[in-house]
């Protein structure tokens, strides 16, 4: 596999992007970086668009226009053109619909392009648009089949979004030596965490510093999670390399933060019980997802609503949430790559007799995480709370009818 056929099939559609292109890679932490752009560029007055993916309900939510999900509807010409540009070349789904998005966003009239890479980044269909920004941030083991074993491996992949010349800025407050090491090589414009910029806060604010710029007294980003800190700090390190030609002002980053919106990640619905929705699903964002679970108020139980692909490090996201987790709701998802709710009870029973607070859960399977979300809201008390995490096939499960609204069962 190489980028060959998708840059063919790039230059007989005449893809080119006029405004700044921002381009972000990483493990975790990419769909925040990518919604805090668009929310802080939207805030400044600019027109953006916004590839990011997956989707959680409905396939046009990968492309944002202005800071809406284009109709589905208008998708279909670019489409066409993808399939009659390809000719007798032959595109995987991530490569068709990733030039069709490409296409989409070309032509419209735009200030701003962000695109979030998927798997990897050097051979990812993304990779074919050259970036004016490069963002990469954590960087930790997932998808170790296609991207190398460990992090040395997986961060050289993600670097190869970097362009010489360009601002690379890394997020990632311990990157792996490949990612410094191919920045070097290539002449790419290296803006580390602790070097080139930082951040500080306490419980009520936070600070940020760059090469040039000083953003004082914030608040904290509308986003949930210890993490998302690094995630804006890097956000804000892009916007600054960007500046010359996309100004931002202070007030643009303040309300941006204050009002971005990100559906999946450590969202938080209120009602009785608390439900939590987080796509989390290797063992780092599910360690984040921990942290913070143990970071809120107090709830008598914690009912898990939980469906993983089998490709997965199950033991190792399961072993994370050990202590938390009271009542286990398993589910089947909706594609031949998910473990079954069967196959993850019996990787918990392995873990049980290792991990006493894992032994003393009760454990139930379900057909589907809306079945699975039924159940745990019926045995819930009102102060209990209810996490739906692991896949995105998971949570957008539960949100296939809309945002679930839960009233525990002797709740008026």
């Amino acid at each position: 596999m190489t980028l060959e056929r998708v840059n063919l099939v790039r230059d007989r559609l005449g893809l080119r992007f006029a405004a700044p292109v921002i381009t972000v890679a990483g493990t975790n932490g990419k769909g925040s970086t990518c919604a805090m752009l668009e929310s802080i560029a939207l805030q400044a007055g600019y027109r953006v668009g916004l590839y990011i993916k997956p989707h959680l309900v409905h396939f046009e939510e990968r492309c944002r226009i202005g800071g809406v999900s284009v109709a589905a509807d208008t998708l279909v010409s670019h489409f066409e053109a993808v399939e009659a540009a390809r000719g007798s070349l032959t595109l995987t789904y991530f490569e068709f619909t990733t030039l069709a998005i490409l296409r989409a966003l070309s032509s419209a009239a735009l200030d701003l392009v962000i695109l979030e890479v998927g798997l990897g980044g050097r051979l990812d269909a993304v990779n074919t648009v050259d970036t004016d920004c490069a963002v990469i941030t954590s960087i930790d083991l997932d998808h170790t089949e296609y991207l190398g074993p460990d992090r040395e491996h997986i961060g050289f992949e993600k670097a190869q979004i970097m362009r010489p010349g360009k601002p690379a800025i890394v997020s990632d407050p311990a990157p792996p030596q490949s990612v410094l090491a191919h920045a070097q090589a290539i002449g790419a414009d290296l803006w580390l965490v602790g070097r080139d910029f930082n951040h500080a806060g306490d419980r009520q604010q936070w600070n940020w510093s760059g090469r040039g710029k000083r953003y004082s007294g914030m608040a904290y980003p509308a986003l949930r999670g210890a993490n998302q800190l690094v995630n804006a700090s890097g956000v804000l390190a892009a916007l600054e390399a960007l500046r010359e030609r996309l100004p931002v002002s202070a007030q643009a980053v303040r309300s941006g933060l204050a009002l971005v919106e990100l559906p999946g990640r450590f969202q938080i619905v209120p009602g009785q019980p608390t439900l939590v929705l987080d796509v989390a699903h290797n063992p780092h964002s599910v360690a984040a997802l921990a942290l913070n679970l143990d970071q809120m108020g107090y709830h008598p139980a914690t009912h898990a609503v939980f469906g993983a692909m089998r490709d997965k490090d199950i033991p190792a996201l399961l072993r994370r949430m050990a202590g938390l987790v009271d009542h286990w709701h398993f589910c089947d998802l909706d594609t031949p790559r998910a473990a079954t709710a069967q196959e993850l009870a019996h990787a918990l029973a392995t873990l049980a007799s290792q991990l006493p607070a894992l032994a003393r859960a009760t454990v139930q399977c379900h057909s589907d995480p809306a079945a699975a979300l039924c159940a745990a809201a019926a045995a819930a008390e009102p102060a209990d709370r209810i996490v739906v995490f692991g896949s995105f096939y998971t949570v957008g499960g539960v949100l296939k009818e809309g945002l679930p609204k839960l009233a525990a069962r002797h709740v008026g």
